[in-house]
């Protein structure tokens, strides 16, 4: 007993001592924290105003003509909002039951599920669903192939999301229906909206229809990334400290504290994500048998790995356990795997395309469901519909996802923290004499 207090006293130092010196830095990073923590909620109230603007001139335009028909563009769509809530629930649940069968599922099942997306907006037969269809059939076989080439690492990404998702945090259930929930009258809400846009028939219906999106893509992220660092908190707690805290409180405090970090890292790693993985993709096809194309790959790698630095959704674990300003969470973890030479096993590892891959799969379960019935109903609408639930899918899937996700980032960080600490088994060890020995 002396022992847990002792180490939880000390975790409370080490967390004031951190909070101290962001506060005591010149707050550059903090004026930005806190901006785009402002800008956020003005981004909810504006979104709110536009969607309440639309419903009611789509109501009007309506009124006046008969293009639009509400009663077969809404209903496939609203129900891909439930279908989604549904799938990325039982994700997770299989996920945490069985790891072994999840990930399979999640890189095996994403690219036939996506596929057959890509049938269904080709059989649509307009320009733009066959435009989109051939996207979505040339993304399947991008991911059948990386599921090929990755196949080898399956193993030992089973056992990491087993060992770290072990002991979930007390109420995670509860956390992730809260989540879902509170996405589902999001999504309902923003629905509204993307009909109305379509009633207009306007020609800035394009760009109603892209703000809407990427007012959907940030809230979503922030949704989940509340999660991830709640529960990161939480289990980073207990794998570097022993200590155990409670979730209603994490959960509080994260919305309390550390909201501004979550908007910044909301908008950094997605961004960040995908000039990383443009660079690997880049630098692969170039090879080394051209050497402008080479140099010119070497150098946009570089910079995307300069880049990952300052913005990683490893940091996310240091917002949530020492309440970093998420840049500075973000350089240190990133450091600190460097300097336990640990980078190359994170470089490697497949949660994030596992979380990634889930959230496809689950958005083209339920793109298949409302094109599908959108098809048979009114085959114009059948296009907006299927991309629309695609995008309500795959984001719900990862919100939903953020609590596994969260336990091996977590497990990660507290094992470069203190790797012989007597809390961590032979899972990680294992995997570097294993590398070690494929390198020699």
């Amino acid at each position: 007993m002396m022992e847990l207090h002792s180490t939880s006293a000390t975790s409370k130092n080490i967390q004031r001592e951190v909070q101290e010196e962001e506060e005591d830095r010149p707050s550059f990073t903090n004026h930005i924290k806190e901006a785009l923590y402002n800008t956020f909620y003005l981004h909810l109230i504006l979104i709110a105003i536009f969607v309440v603007f639309l419903t009611l001139y789509g109501l009007i335009s309506t009124s006046r003509n008969h293009h639009f028909q509400p009663l077969k563009f809404y209903p496939p769509l609203l129900t891909s909002t439930a279908c989604s809530a549904i799938v990325a629930f039982i994700w997770q649940w299989v996920t945490d039951s069985n790891p072994s069968k999840a990930i399979k599922a999640a890189f095996w099942l994403s690219p036939l599920l996506t596929c057959a997306v890509g049938v269904l907006l080709v059989s649509v037969g307009s320009a733009q669903s066959l435009a989109a269809g051939v996207v979505a059939v040339i993304c399947a076989l991008i991911q059948s192939l990386y599921a090929c080439w990755v196949s080898p690492r399956f193993e030992y990404a089973i056992r990491i999301l087993s060992v770290s998702t072990a002991f979930p945090p007390a109420k995670t259930t509860m956390l992730v229906l809260q989540s879902i929930f509170i996405s589902i009258l999001y999504s309902c809400f923003l629905v509204s909206g993307i009909g109305r846009a379509t009633a207009t028939r306007s020609s800035l219906n394009v760009l109603f229809h892209s703000v809407i999106l990427l007012s959907m893509a940030w809230t979503m992220q922030v949704i989940k990334n509340i999660l991830l660092v709640t529960v990161s908190r939480i289990k980073y707690m207990h794998f570097a400290w022993g200590t155990d805290i409670d979730t209603p409180k994490a959960f509080r405090d994260t919305l309390k504290h550390l909201m501004g970090s979550i908007c910044i890292g909301s908008i950094l790693v997605p961004v960040l994500g995908v000039i990383r993985g443009s660079a690997r993709g880049m630098k692969l096809v170039a090879g080394d048998t051209d050497e402008f194309l080479f140099s010119c790959a070497n150098c946009y790698a570089g910079m995307a790995s300069t880049l990952v630095m300052y913005g990683n959704r490893w940091g996310f674990v240091h917002v949530g356990g020492y309440d970093k300003g998420f840049v500075q969470a973000s350089s240190d973890t990133w450091e600190m795997f460097r300097s336990a030479g640990l980078k190359e096993l994170i470089d490697l590892d497949l949660t994030g395309s596992f979380c990634f891959l889930s959230g496809v799969a689950a958005g083209a379960i339920c793109s298949l469901a409302s094109g599908t019935w959108a098809l048979a109903i009114h085959k114009s609408y059948a296009t907006e519909v299927s991309i629309y639930a695609f995008f309500i899918g795959y984001f719900m899937c990862r919100i939903a996802m953020a609590w596994p996700q969260a336990c091996v980032l977590s497990y990660y960080v507290a094992y470069a923290e203190n790797p012989e600490s007597v809390r961590f088994d032979s899972t990680i060890p294992v995997r570097l004499d294993e590398l070690q020995r494929f390198q020699a």
